[in-house]
């Protein structure tokens, strides 16, 4: 995920803003990690450079 994506992006659930959580990173995007929601606080996996924005509701059994 490209870490310029973060100005753009917001919680699906809320519209609240994104936090990052970085666990793995090259100079040009994030590999691993998630992004944390600063009003309701849904994680959302960032997994081989892909942010799963889906709610958690709908995540189960993926």
């Amino acid at each position: 995920m490209k870490k310029d994506l973060l100005d753009i992006l917001a919680c699906p659930v809320c519209k609240g803003d994104l936090e990052v959580k970085v666990e793995k990173e090259d100079e040009v995007e994030i590999i691993e990690g998630k992004l944390v929601c600063v009003k309701c606080s849904i994680e959302y996996p960032i997994e081989d450079g892909i942010p799963n924005l889906l709610p958690p509701d709908l995540r189960e059994g993926t």
